[in-house]
């Protein structure tokens, strides 16, 4: 298995400015690929392999115009022309059904909020018996290093992100079976139900709050975006201001982004299969709980759920959207109907349980992806029906379920 490791990395102002070439030169290459690829669909030819870019990439360079490439290591120029092939074939996959929609590649600009280039193992880069990353015509970069790296990195890139800062990003091959034997089996099972007034509610039972980042950081964001609005554009004070709006915002992502990844592995450590609902967070996010939606993160959090489930050897489920989790009684399995969101708690009408909607939900998950989980753990309480006076000491008989009203199955 392939992942990736970042690390924060602190050029000195030299670098910088040697690293600002180099992501400009990426940049035309990428924009001139693409511009030769588009006029030729335009005129009706045939699509331009990636083979004749690299030919005229090769005769560009030796222009008088384009004499700048050839003061850039090569491999990050060749790179670019890979990632065009990538978006090319992304978009076409996308429309052949194969992946996710993509819209086409499109021209990168200076003003983008990430520039970044990427070295191979072919570039002649390295780390330094002292910990630094030696770049080919760039230098010896200082990084921090909060871990060690598993094995040998086959690929490296530097990132600059919107807030000025810069990033390695190793590519490094791990063995699954050492990554399964740091995390040991376990026998427990998990439903999780997303929301917004408690970020994940267990079917054991447990809730976890949302920790609402973005909302907390509003009133600090709202202060630095109307100090920008107030600079004139083009000046450097406008610059300034920018880089506070693009840090405040960045500090918001990186404690988000923290919060996930403690939470996911804490499940995936506890728990030998994980099952989640399959949310339509881009139809959410067209509501007027948008806000809310995106700052809560569902989609990052399911995909770190599943590649480290992957990685450590559990069961990942997606149940599907159209699944009626909060219709059904997870004790009797009837269905009892769609209910308004202010309701969140209401009692069953065949077996006279008081259900918890989330709780309920999260073992409604479970259930539907096929785990073994016990409704005892979503907060269910039979209500007092006084007894009949022929049948006292009896419990009274559940409605039966018509065929409209039957859901989820009882395990």
């Amino acid at each position: 298995m392939q992942l990736r490791y970042a690390f924060r990395v602190y050029p000195s102002a030299g670098q910088r400015a040697l690293l600002a070439r180099s992501f400009g030169c990426a940049r035309v290459v990428f924009n001139d690929a693409l511009r030769v690829r588009e006029d030729a669909r335009a005129a009706g030819l045939p699509f331009v392999t990636s083979a004749e870019l690299s030919k005229r990439l090769t005769v560009s360079k030796k222009t008088p115009g384009r004499a700048w490439l050839g003061e850039v290591s090569s491999v990050i120029l060749q790179q670019s022309l890979r990632d065009l092939d990538t978006a090319y074939r992304n978009f076409f996959d996308g429309i052949k059904g194969k992946r996710p929609k993509a819209g086409p590649p499109r021209f990168k600009s200076r003003r983008d909020n990430r520039q970044a280039i990427r070295f191979t193992a072919n570039a002649g880069w390295r780390i330094t018996d002292g910990g630094k990353l030696r770049l080919p015509k760039i230098g010896d970069l200082r990084v921090k290093w909060s871990r060690p790296l598993p094995s040998v990195p086959s690929t490296v890139s530097v990132i600059q992100d919107a807030a000025g800062r810069y990033f390695a990003s190793f590519v490094v091959g791990t063995d699954p079976a050492a990554d399964r034997e740091r995390m040991p089996g376990t026998d427990a099972t998990v439903g999780i139900d997303l929301g917004l007034t408690h970020f994940a509610v267990l079917s054991d039972g447990t809730k976890i709050d949302s920790p609402k980042f973005l909302r907390r950081a509003e009133k600090k964001l709202k202060k630095a975006q109307r100090v920008l609005s107030r600079k004139v554009k083009g000046s450097k004070n406008r610059d300034k201001a920018r880089g506070k709006v693009a840090r405040a915002h960045a500090r918001v992502a990186d404690a988000r982004r923290e919060f996930h990844h403690r939470l996911s592995t804490r499940l995936i450590r506890e728990n030998q299969a994980v099952a989640v609902e399959d949310l339509a967070v881009k139809g959410l996010a067209r509501t007027r709980l948008a806000k809310s939606v995106h700052d809560a993160g569902w989609s990052a959090f399911v995909t770190m759920l599943e590649y480290k489930a992957a990685r450590y050897g559990r069961a990942f489920h997606r149940t599907g959207r159209f699944e009626p989790t909060s219709q059904v009684c997870s004790n009797c399995g009837v269905k009892d109907g769609p209910k308004p969101l202010n309701v969140r708690e209401w009692t069953c009408r065949a077996c006279g349980a008081v259900l918890d909607r989330d709780v309920n939900a999260a073992v409604n998950v479970a259930k539907a992806a096929g785990l073994a989980v016990s409704a005892c753990g979503a907060q269910v309480r039979p209500e007092r029906v006084p007894a009949q006076r022929g049948e006292a000491g009896t419990h009274p008989k559940p409605h039966r379920a018509t065929v409209r009203q039957t859901g989820i199955t009882r395990l």
